[in-house]
């Protein structure tokens, strides 16, 4: 994969539907990749409007959603067993490195993935 794709965390679409501006300059001129996992968090939510629904669905829609594999079956499971880490966290990290492009979060719990391509943002 190319040097202008990254794969965005639920937490990081969250801060930029709700006008995290300093996101920008990162994500500028870059391919949005998501995690299907991070789809279904995002239109998940029970307590969503109808405003932010179509919101979510506009911003996924400029993304490249990326379903489950058979690869990315395999590095989840490898993750889960060696790293105390939540299943939907495994997958979207897996997915990372399966496309091998970084992943950006804000998730404190992807630290300790050492395998990890990380980009943190910090808040």
């Amino acid at each position: 994969m190319s040097g202008n794709n990254i794969l965005l965390d639920t937490n990081i679409v969250l801060y930029l539907l709700n006008g995290e501006e300093t996101l920008i300059p990162l994500l500028e001129e870059k391919n949005l990749f998501l995690s299907f996992i991070t789809q279904l968090e995002l239109l998940g939510n029970q307590n969503l409007i109808p405003e932010d629904i179509l919101k979510i669905k506009q911003f996924v829609s400029e993304c490249t959603v990326i379903d489950i594999t058979p690869g990315i079956k395999e590095i989840a499971i490898s993750i889960r067993q060696n790293y105390k880490v939540k299943l939907p966290d495994c997958i979207i990290m897996a997915t990372s490195l399966w496309l091998n492009m970084p992943l950006i979060t804000a998730d404190q719990d992807f630290k300790k993935i050492d395998i990890a391509d990380l980009i943190y943002f910090k808040r």
